[in-house]
């Protein structure tokens, strides 16, 4: 409903005096100039002062009912995404309700792992990691605490026990199953266990003293092995190559809670499977090109300068595996924008001269 000019208190018959100077609106009464007003027959100035606040705040309250209009339809929209979300989660649902997963299928996994003596150390959750004590708020906004993404009976997503559990499951299946060392974490092998006199590992370590509990990082013939210092004894550091819970039997809850087919969705998936936090994966700007496979992924500013080398080759390596009949070619493209060089001596000089004799010619032309 748009406003008008006799919707203003206090208008009446001056409303045709109005009209005719010209101020036949709601807006133009409010940018009206008072003293211009008070020129006109039957308004003085006080009359005047009062139609402006008057249409001033008419125009307010019509503002804020028209914000809480475009809110209100903003909600409702909003609302109504969410509740078709909801409807097709339902559909999908049902949709897979009972049916036995298959080898290849993208999906989505609910875990809680425990050691044997009851440590919890894997969610998929954070009110799980709350309730377990675990929770690092560092890690939540790196996303440690999400369902795990996997692709059924494929290796390099879950230890051996748990990719051979999955593959006899259905979707929405609660299971509890415990993995033995040999397929979850391997047996302990004293030949991992090395003893490292103190100068070398000295050496080694930047020049730090050894720190019992400390991880330690060892690159041989360009791998890196990474140990833990289990304890100093005689003038010598053991180091332990083992994984922290090698040997042990694991006990592990599992929940399949969703199945994974958009392709874009994939994508985003991958990206943080290879470590790009998921806050910032929607920074990232994908592409497609059907007719030649190619995807085309650009590096946003904040990752240009840091060394994301294994990443791509991680993330093109599992893309053209994994999804080998829709890509080909992953191309990472990389945007630096040319940085304004600094003005030189002269260039600044010279600015400041034109700036001078810009300043003269107007006054020159002011005193004419």
């Amino acid at each position: 409903m748009s406003l008008k000019l006799e919707d203003v208190k206090g208008i009446g018959k001056k409303i045709d005096v109005l009209k005719e100077a010209g101020i036949d609106s709601v807006e133009k009464l409010v940018n009206a100039n008072l003293e211009e007003l008070t020129e006109l027959k039957g308004i003085g100035k006080a009359t005047a002062q009062k139609m402006v606040d008057n249409a001033k705040e008419l125009l307010s309250q019509k503002t804020e009912e028209g914000t809480t209009e475009v809110k209100e339809k903003l909600e409702d929209e909003e609302e109504k995404k969410i509740q078709e979300e909801i409807k097709r989660l339902e559909e999908k649902k049902t949709k897979l309700q009972g049916k036995k997963v298959e080898e290849g299928d993208f999906i989505l996994i609910k875990i809680t792992a425990r050691t044997q003596k009851g440590r919890i150390f894997r969610v998929s959750s954070e009110e799980d990691a709350k309730k377990a004590g675990i929770y690092d708020e560092k890690k939540a906004k790196q996303g440690y605490y999400t369902p795990e993404f996997v692709i059924v009976g494929k290796p390099g997503f879950l230890n051996e026990g748990l990719t051979e559990t999955i593959k006899e499951m259905n979707f929405f299946e609660k299971k509890s199953v415990r993995i033995p060392p040999t397929k979850a974490f391997g047996k302990r092998d004293p030949q991992k266990i090395e003893r490292i006199g103190i100068a070398k590992f000295r050496r080694l370590n930047e020049g730090k003293n050894p720190e019992i509990g400390q991880e330690f990082v060892k690159q041989t013939q360009g791998q890196a092995q990474r140990g833990t210092i289990t304890n100093v004894v005689q003038g010598r550091v053991i180091v332990d190559y083992n994984h922290p819970l090698a040997g042990q039997s694991i006990d592990y809850n599992l929940e399949i809670i969703d199945k994974v087919e958009d392709f874009n969705e994939k994508i985003e998936y991958f990206m943080i499977n290879k470590g790009i936090p998921q806050e910032n994966v929607s920074d990232f700007q994908v592409s497609y090109i059907p007719k030649s496979k190619t995807l085309e992924v650009t590096i946003p500013k904040m990752f240009l300068f840091q060394n994301l080398t294994y990443v791509k080759f991680g993330l093109a390596m599992d893309l053209q595996t994994h999804m080998a009949e829709e890509i080909d070619d992953v191309k990472f493209i990389e945007v630096y924008e040319k940085i304004p060089l600094p003005e030189t001596p002269s260039e600044s000089v010279m600015k400041k001269v034109e700036e001078f004799n810009k300043e003269q010619k107007d006054k020159e032309e002011i005193t004419e």
